[in-house]
């Protein structure tokens, strides 16, 4: 039997979890939280502490890291470093979830995996960083996966607008690149059991778009009025919502297709959207 371990059991490792057959997969999610263990066991998987994990366990075959890493650095690099570089030969495929956000600013130009890497915000500079400590375990066979933003059942436009906090944020040339869980998921099964160690993938959908864009289309298909405009500037945005609007860029899916063969579900918003209704 294949066994999973997830660093980190959030949106797109629990995804992909529910896409791997029981019978074939075993999988294990670790979580920082007491709460988050038991979450994950309802779902019948195998929930652990991440603070009380002092191994990785001789079973796994296969491991995802979507912890993001902190000022000190990757959390599982913290703890795992040597035993990693010591059984790196012994795992059949370790994929890391990054972020599109490690190319920064682009006005609104196309990037794909062999753009420069220029992040203008330390969260994306801290993903770069990462992204460099896994390349340098040597026999890993990884894989890096960089992620535009995430939609799915739970986290979408729906939400926001049936809360009440839906914006249409405008800010001029702004353009950004999504992709729902369910495609992240497909890709990462699709290179499982297609691994290329070392290779890069993008994972957005086709039609980049003003944000702007995704929140009017959300409130026609709910019958809500559609929000009003309202200036970046005036906006009121978490700073972790305004670090977004630092970037603008097109991210290109290309080689995912060409080399996964791997076919979108939901290649734009708005069938996406739709199937979430």
């Amino acid at each position: 039997m294949k066994h999973l371990l997830c660093f980190g059991f959030g949106f797109s490792a629990e995804a992909l979890a529910h896409k791997l057959d029981p019978i074939e997969w075993s999988v294990t999610g670790t979580s920082r939280s007491l709460e988050g263990v038991a979450v994950i066991n309802a779902q019948g998987f195998k929930g652990v502490l991440f603070s009380e994990l002092q191994t990785i366990p001789e079973s796994v075959t296969h491991i995802v890291i979507s912890a993001p890493p902190s000022d000190d650095g990757d959390p599982v690099l913290l703890r795992f470093k040597d035993e990693l570089i010591n059984r790196a030969k012994t795992f059949e495929w370790v994929a890391y979830l990054s972020t599109t956000g490690v190319y920064g600013d682009r006005s609104g130009e196309w990037v794909d995996e062999d753009s420069a890497l220029q992040p203008n915000t330390d969260r994306g500079q801290r993903r770069v960083d990462a992204e460099a400590a896994w390349q340098q375990i040597v026999d890993l066979p990884l894989h890096i996966f960089r992620l535009a933003g995430i939609y799915g059942l739970g986290r979408n436009a729906f939400e926001s607008l049936k809360s009440g906090k839906a914006q249409r944020v405008i800010k001029q040339g702004q353009i950004f690149s999504r992709i729902h869980v369910e495609d992240i998921a497909g890709a990462l099964l699709a290179s499982i059991n297609s691994p290329n160690p070392g290779r890069i993938y993008n994972l957005a959908d086709d039609e980049p778009c003003p944000p702007q864009d995704v929140i009017a289309y959300a409130a026609e298909l709910l019958g809500l009025p559609i929000p009003p405009d309202v200036p970046f500037e005036d906006a009121k945005l978490s700073a972790m919502a305004k670090s977004f609007y630092a970037d603008s860029k097109r991210v290109s899916n290309a080689r995912v297709k060409n080399e996964l063969g791997y076919v979108l579900k939901y290649p734009n918003y708005r069938i996406g959207l739709r199937a979430l209704l």
